[in-house]
């Protein structure tokens, strides 16, 4: 399925998706560390920077650890990634006040990191299904940290490489037009 925008906009954001077939291939740290730069540029509340990435690359011992996090339904396709990382935010500035935006900072420097691997070829694909207490546990995370998600990265594999009931789902998803979620001065109705 080929991506339509209803909208002109750049085809980066058409092209960036979220796969699961990635190749089982090791990600090089300098490929990761492209990502984390781009994240490093995304805007924040008063600067803040609010956002933590905690990763595991294939083949390091800690990665086993990252996929013992991840629910069945993840961690059948995530077994091939080259990274895992946990993404947390910093909810507490350093004078004590609560950083109000940090998840919405740590979404956008989640969306530069993605936008930059699809720039890069990769699979990026960041999920929900893991256990939040435990990872925050696995990566030591101070107090006044928050984890956000899991991302898995990877060199792009095989979808007959997945799992039967995942490869129909390994195309692009579309989304809801515009006018179902902006809004002129107020909500309609």
């Amino acid at each position: 399925m080929e991506r339509q925008a209803d909208h002109s906009v750049d085809p980066l954001f058409l092209r960036r998706w979220s796969p699961r077939a990635m190749a089982g291939t090791p990600l090089a740290a300098g490929e990761l560390l492209q990502l984390f730069e781009a994240a490093r540029w995304a805007p924040s509340s008063g600067n803040g920077q609010p956002w933590r990435f905690v990763y595991a690359l294939r083949g390091d011992p800690a990665f086993v650890s990252f996929l013992d996090l991840l629910v069945t339904g993840n961690r059948v396709w995530c077994e091939r990634a080259g990274a895992l990382v946990v993404i947390l935010s910093r909810t507490v500035r350093d004078n004590g006040k609560p950083v109000r935006t940090h998840s919405f900072d740590t979404g956008a420097a989640w969306m530069s990191l993605a936008l930059q691997g699809a720039v890069q070829g990769l699979v990026v694909h960041a999920m929900e299904g893991f256990d939040y207490a435990r990872a925050a546990a696995l990566v030591a995370a101070p107090a006044g940290l928050a984890v956000e998600a899991m991302v898995a990265i990877g060199h792009p594999g095989a979808v007959t490489d997945l799992p039967e009931h995942l490869r129909a789902r390994e195309v692009p998803s579309g989304r809801e037009p515009v006018a179902s979620f902006a809004f002129a001065g107020r909500f309609p109705g």
